[in-house]
């Protein structure tokens, strides 16, 4: 039997009528300000990502694809994850037709969403200023606002992530395992959004409930093996299906080598993203976590302070693990149970492996992931903040809040300087403010009366000046392509960064002599070896529009026309190596166009047997050259270039060569 313990939140004493509608009018401001933020000129950023357009637009028009998260109508390959973050902006084009503002508006309003419930999270059991705090935080992280106006599925992830942690705490507060059984089935409707990535928050909430819940230790453990059924229920559903469905009638499952999710959980999107072994990938990593390195970047500890990734999400990670400890310090002889020490521990329990995990995986991995950190730091700075500024009292409070800050200041120095062009005179605002800042949190009569509000003022200007203005950067800068970054130009460039993801800009460059996957191999007269990339080479478009590994197609009214003549007597209207390149044509026709190889162009799907019967039975009108990796190909779309270029006649558009497959 449950054991079921009722007590009340461990929220401030009741406030007056005054600060309650102080409190409506801060909240308000948070959400509208999040919206308007978020919504902002978002049809500037096109197709943003086309690989998950392209899906989305199938999605709206065949439920089939809607289910599957196929990449086109005609159903031939899905993208390399699960479906659940397309659904929502499936069915917002499917009402509003295809549109940049359809698909991603309700990216922008999940954003909004997680701020909203981040800060009633905080709020419950810390008050309405740690609460509006930890919501402006999260909306103002410079990665944040760029993904939540973004078509990837960090969007959705984020948000589920943050409802684990709300139904993990209420089950804290009750003891009630019905909040053990919400809290799993809201981690794996993560797990179908992006896989193992939702894993990463399955230790900090186990971990939180085994020590503070309220049953008894053996009751703790079985509640939380019903979370896990939960878990399980909720995501295995859809893998069953997908799995057990007769593999010639679904689509090839994109990302895996043997049409297999259950390949594709483990491998492409799971444990080969932590040790570099990535069947299918564009190449395969090597940084280890002893710091080693690898086309995804330096690994090691200092790895989110980067270049790379240190603009997007780590101006308050010291800040808030300074915080994390101190407020676990003042709830040192709270009782077991006690719900603010519980939500200390969760929220730093998710910042500290989330973070070392993404420090040190040597697979894939590109400076936006650090959206799934952005929660946790903002939660630890707005409760850590709360807490020891109603102890500043205290000398060796007051200290801790001097690090804080002075830390917050040193590492914007840092970041600012890494964009000398971006606003040159923040960082010296910030510097002399901060200054400021320290001294009075040191000094006890200066933050007292009418100067504790001057104190907060420097504080939070020294904290979220440097974060503020990357976010404004970033909201008024259109972005496109597969690998997007926040913020200015920090002069990266390549995997292992960057890619800044900017509307207009060429594809990614990569490190002189760079390894290719075995057997790829690069098309005629480009420089370089066989299987090797001479330096400065880019994986991005080839020219012409007609896109490439990291960039969609640009067709123009020409090369569209050809397509959609007759598009109505063919299954497909035309195929092309890897999805990105297929994206851009099936979004300008709305009509299928098949990704051969799926986003890589390495999957063997179709095979040379398979396309040739698709040719043979008039399914295919045209195929177009180019694209997957910038040109390279390699096992199927390889054999299926080659007999493509040899059997039938090339016609150029508008530098895109064209072949007739019908001739």
């Amino acid at each position: 039997m449950t054991t079921t313990i009722e007590r009340p939140s461990a929220a401030t004493p009741t406030e007056p009528a005054t600060s309650r509608r102080w409190e409506l009018l801060g909240l308000t401001a948070l959400l509208i300000g999040t919206g308007v933020a978020y919504i902002w000129g978002l049809g500037a950023s096109g197709w943003a990502n086309s690989f998950y357009s392209a899906a989305i637009q199938a999605g709206s028009v065949s439920w089939k694809a809607f289910f599957f998260g196929s990449s086109d109508a005609a159903n031939s390959i899905t993208v390399d994850k699960p479906p659940m973050s397309l659904w929502l902006m499936s069915l917002s084009v499917r009402v509003f037709g295809l549109n940049t503002w359809a698909m991603l508006v309700p990216q922008a309003l999940l954003g909004v969403a997680s701020v909203a419930l981040l800060r009633a999270v905080v709020v419950r059991r810390f008050g309405a200023a740690a609460g509006l705090l930890a919501g402006l935080v999260l909306a103002l992280t410079p990665v944040a606002a760029l993904m939540f106006r973004f078509n990837n599925p960090d969007a959705l992830l984020v948000l589920l992530m943050i409802a684990a942690v709300w139904a993990m705490l209420r089950g804290v507060e009750l003891g009630k395992t019905k909040w053990l059984l919400i809290t799993g089935m809201f981690v794996g409707f993560g797990f179908l959004t992006k896989q193992l990535q939702v894993m990463l928050v399955v230790p900090p909430l186990a971990l939180t409930y085994l020590i503070t819940g309220p049953p008894k230790l053996g009751t703790r453990v079985l509640q939380l093996f019903a979370a896990l059924g939960a878990m399980i229920v909720s995501a295995g559903w859809w893998l069953l299906i997908v799995e057990f469905w007769p593999a010639s009638s679904r689509p090839w499952v994109g990302g895996s080598q043997n049409n297999s999710i259950l390949e594709l959980t483990l491998g492409y999107n799971g444990l080969g993203r932590l040790s570099g072994n990535e069947t299918g990938s564009v190449t395969p990593g090597d940084g280890g976590a002893g710091g080693g390195g690898s086309m995804w970047g330096e690994t090691g500890i200092l790895r989110m302070f980067d270049a790379s990734q240190g603009g997007q999400i780590a101006w308050l990670i010291p800040a808030a693990l300074l915080l994390l400890v101190t407020g676990l310090a003042l709830r040192g002889r709270a009782p077991r149970t006690d719900v603010q020490r519980a939500s200390l521990i969760v929220w730093g329990a998710w910042l500290l492996v989330t973070g070392l995990t993404f420090s040190f995986m040597a697979g894939i991995f590109h400076s936006y992931y650090t959206v799934a950190l952005s929660p946790a730091v903002a939660a630890l700075v707005g409760i850590g903040s709360v807490m020891l500024w109603r102890e500043r009292q205290r000398l060796w409070v007051r200290i801790a809040m001097a690090l804080a800050v002075a830390s917050t200041v040193v590492l914007a120095w840092v970041l600012l300087g890494r964009s000398a062009s971006f606003v040159p005179w923040l960082k010296w605002a910030i510097l002399v403010v901060g200054v400021v800042a320290v001294v009075a949190l040191l000094i006890p009569s200066l933050t007292r009366g009418r100067l504790a509000a001057v104190a907060i003022l420097t504080v939070m200007f020294a904290g979220l000046a440097g974060p503020t203005a990357y976010a404004v950067d970033t909201i008024g800068t259109p972005h496109t392509g597969s690998i997007v970054s926040a913020g200015p130009n920090t002069g990266m460039r390549g995997f292992g960064g960057m890619g800044e993801g900017r509307r207009g800009q060429r594809g990614m460059q990569l490190p002189p002599g760079a390894q290719m996957p075995a057997g790829m191999q690069p098309p005629a007269g480009f420089p370089g070896q066989a299987g090797q990339l001479p330096g400065g080479a880019e994986l991005g478009g080839m020219g012409g529009g007609m896109g490439g590994l990291l960039e969609g197609s640009t067709p123009t009214a020409a090369v569209t026309a050809m397509l959609e003549h007759d598009a109505g007597s063919y299954t497909w209207v035309a195929a092309a190596i890897g999805a990105n390149t297929a994206a851009g044509y099936q979004l300008a026709t709305e009509d299928p166009v098949m990704p051969v190889g799926g986003f890589n162009g390495t999957d063997p799907s179709p095979t040379l047997a398979e396309f040739q019967q698709y040719v043979a039975d008039g399914r295919i009108h045209y195929f177009i050259g180019g694209g997957g990796m910038g040109g390279w190909e390699s096992g199927s779309s390889a054999e299926i270039s080659a007999w493509v270029t040899e059997n039938f006649t090339a016609t150029t558009v508008d530098n895109v060569t064209l072949y007739d497959l019908t001739q």
